[in-house]
């Protein structure tokens, strides 16, 4: 049986296997790769969980899988390519590759023959065509009502012109698929060795889901999802292995603030 509003202290893919198909309307993760980080030593099984994953998402539900790869031996391992395809393969939609860019990140060490590594990729796979979509806005709109010409091209490489109704209503333009955040510690998170930034699991929380949806994290750590999921009127479910974790999320989410009015 599933409970909404719970921390599952267990391994994920045996705690997914007692929920029910098509519970869940969104998934907002980022799992342990690469060993870059030592989280109580604990490992997982991938295949198992993007199976159980792909089960429990109901049709039209969405999958955030924020992931990047180690550098061994002078190569990068290509681990979030191989996951990605394996989603794929299973019977997910790739419905975006996203870009989490680190504002504030680790300069590289003197004599290295590389870019400092600055962002993560955040996998958006859906089940299907998702079923909500509700674009983050970001800045102020500039355009004034009227029509508008446009160059798009076409497949042998010429150019076609299209006239295009600008709408008035809109006060704001969509984000992209670049998110630029600053990677900073939330506070009583400090023990976590991997933090979610609060926006970037708000902001896809906002995007991929309604209010009253259920919203899972497989990796809860240090519990942003949840805490997230409360502040924004989304019902959560979290599972860790380690009962540290679980502590940490609990404490962080009694200390969310619901929201004054629903988003």
């Amino acid at each position: 049986m599933m409970e909404l509003d719970k921390i599952y202290c267990g391994d994920n893919v045996e705690v997914l296997s007692g929920f029910p198909d098509e519970c869940i309307d969104l998934t907002v993760t980022s799992p342990p790769y690469d060993n870059l980080r030592d989280y109580n030593g604990y490992t997982f099984d991938f295949e198992k969980l993007a199976a159980e994953l792909y089960r429990v998402t109901k049709t039209g539900g969405v999958v955030v899988w924020v992931v990047g790869d180690a550098t061994v031996n002078g190569s990068e391992t290509g681990t979030s390519f191989r996951q990605a395809l394996y989603f794929k393969s299973i019977g997910f939609n790739l419905h975006d590759t996203m870009i989490y860019h680190k504002t504030n990140y680790a300069p590289m060490y003197p004599n290295t023959q590389r870019y400092a590594q600055v962002f993560e990729f955040m996998f958006v796979f859906s089940k299907g065509r998702p079923m909500t979509f509700n674009p983050v806005q970001c800045k102020k709109a500039t355009l004034s009502t009227k029509q508008r010409l446009g160059k798009y091209r076409q497949r042998d490489g010429s150019f076609k012109v299209k006239s295009m109704q600008v709408d008035t209503g809109r006060v704001t333009k969509d984000a992209c698929n670049v998110w630029r955040i600053c990677p900073t510690k939330a506070a009583g998170a400090e023990n976590h060795p991997a933090v979610f930034p609060e926006a970037l699991a708000r902001d896809h929380i906002l995007s991929w889901s309604n209010p009253g949806d259920a919203v899972l994290d497989p990796f809860v750590g240090s519990g942003t999802v949840p805490k997230m999921c409360v502040e924004t009127d989304r019902h959560y479910i979290g599972i860790d292995i380690s009962e540290e974790y679980c502590e940490l999320t609990k404490r962080r989410v009694a200390s969310a603030q619901p929201p004054l009015f629903v988003i």
